[in-house]
């Protein structure tokens, strides 16, 4: 069970990935790189959670894998790209976080 979960979230940190690559893609010269690393992302975080509903309910995986990636490209996308902190925004994310949490607490 533990590496069901080690799945899991290996699936979430490349869930964020893709996003950062397809922003990536967005800069002059970068396209094709940022279009491979978000491709490459996407099937690695796709095989990832599937390896991981194996042994999790898939409403769990499922919720675990999205909260991670919209977390992490949140926090990616403050760090790196500038984008808007706000308070509400935040606490937003710190709700994700803490339902993901309790999902795995409640498994």
């Amino acid at each position: 069970m533990a590496l069901a979960w080690t799945y899991l979230i290996s699936a979430g940190l490349f869930e964020i990935g893709w996003p950062v690559g397809l922003k990536m893609a967005q800069t002059p010269g970068k396209t094709v790189t940022g279009v491979i690393f978000s491709g490459v992302c996407m099937i690695i975080s796709g095989y990832l959670l599937f390896l991981a509903q194996r042994h999790i309910p898939m409403g769990t995986a499922y919720a675990v894998w999205t909260g991670i990636g919209a977390a992490g490209t949140f926090i990616v996308g403050i760090f790196l790209y500038g984008d808007p902190a706000g308070a509400m925004r935040i606490l937003a994310v710190l709700l994700i976080i803490s339902g993901v949490i309790l999902l795995k607490l409640a498994h």
